[in-house]
């Protein structure tokens, strides 16, 4: 049985700090992406995260974003909304000595409306609730991406995935319980 301590805590699978449990803030609809996802999905990102530069547009229990600084991503952006979910990143960014690592409270659209700077990888787990996948890819193609940028989206299971931006394609795509994840590669257009 779980105790209620773990039942709010995430798991750094790999890297520097595996191994390493982090408490993460008891939101309404807040839902790490899983052990065996996340462990699929860094195995697909093996090749690329080392000295990369990642944004975590949802970062929520903070699982993707640092786990991607744990495994060597040289720069990782975190976005939240909620205050005490930011505080926690902060604190568990601040345990974990991950200098790279920056968290900011901001909607993400409204972030995303500033002079982009490309990102090598981006992570979208937003809520299921909402269905932003397919507005967040077209805004993140305004020059969020440097060539070749891998995207990472996650969803509902009984949802499809959204249409992806022209040029982009799906490289990598499973299903775990009531999700389904995929890997997408964004080359420059022209």
């Amino acid at each position: 049985m779980t105790s209620p301590q773990a039942a709010f805590q995430v798991r750094i699978i790999g890297g520097m700090h595996r191994g390493r449990r982090l408490p993460f803030a008891d939101m309404p609809g807040l839902r790490p992406t899983g052990d065996r996802i996340r462990e699929t999905l860094f195995n697909w990102l093996q090749p690329y995260i080392e000295g990369s530069r990642c944004l975590d547009l949802f970062a929520g229990s903070g699982a993707l974003g640092l786990e991607a600084a744990s495994r060597g991503a040289s720069k990782v952006v975190m976005l939240d909304t909620a205050m005490a979910v930011v505080r926690q990143l902060t604190e568990n960014k601040r345990q974990l000595g991950l200098d790279q690592v920056s968290v900011i409270r901001a909607d993400a659209f409204q972030w995303l409306e500033q002079d982009a700077t490309p990102f090598d990888i981006v992570f979208l787990d937003p809520p299921f609730v909402d269905n932003l996948l397919q507005p967040l890819c077209q805004r993140l193609s305004m020059g969020w991406l440097t060539d070749g940028a891998l995207i990472y989206m996650e969803d509902a299971l009984s949802r499809d995935m959204p249409p992806l931006p022209e040029g982009w394609e799906m490289k990598k795509q499973k299903s775990a319980g009531q999700v389904h994840y995929g890997l997408a590669y964004a080359p420059l257009a022209g």
